[in-house]
């Protein structure tokens, strides 16, 4: 990721992160490794609809339909690690956090173990602290106008501001 930032830097450029709403949910991902970006294009899509859209988009089955894999050494899957496969994952977060289902019913709806459904509930939970900005101390500023800012500073030196 540091090459990956340096290069974009140094080409005024943005990096864009390839993270599902599953493995973000999950925590599934290395936090300034695979999980840094400066903005992610398939974060609202849970694994099955990204893999159902590659499917639909016409690419190759091997791509769509691969097995996910941290590949972080040989014969490593993912699903030697996660709770479930994403089918039962991606049911579990959608039922309990997109459709304030408790955990015993999306247990019930889905006709799966509880406690398969509460250890994915419960990695949710454990990875809150990937999912937002490191602690730190109150840094007390005025309110301010950014785009107020951004304009002022563009009168002044001539040039735009990455705020729009």
């Amino acid at each position: 990721m540091t090459l990956l930032y340096l290069h974009a830097n140094m080409e005024n450029l943005l990096v864009t992160g390839t993270s599902d709403r599953s493995e973000i949910l999950l925590g599934y991902y290395t936090k300034y490794g695979d999980g840094a970006s400066d903005f992610l294009v398939i974060s609202h899509l849970y694994k099955t609809q990204v893999r159902e859209l590659g499917k639909r988009l016409g690419l190759p089955e091997r791509i769509y339909a691969k097995p996910s894999s941290p590949q972080l050494y040989p014969g490593h899957r993912a699903i030697d690690e996660l709770p479930a496969d994403y089918e039962t994952i991606d049911q579990v977060f959608y039922l309990v956090l997109d459709r304030g289902y408790s955990i015993e019913e999306a247990s019930k709806t889905l006709k799966i173990d509880p406690h398969t459904a509460a250890t994915i509930i419960k990695r949710y939970l454990d990875t809150e602290h990937k999912r937002s900005l490191p602690p730190s101390p109150k840094i007390y500023t005025a309110p301010i106008d950014k785009k107020i800012l951004g304009r002022e500073v563009k009168n002044i030196l001539g040039v735009e501001t990455k705020i729009k």
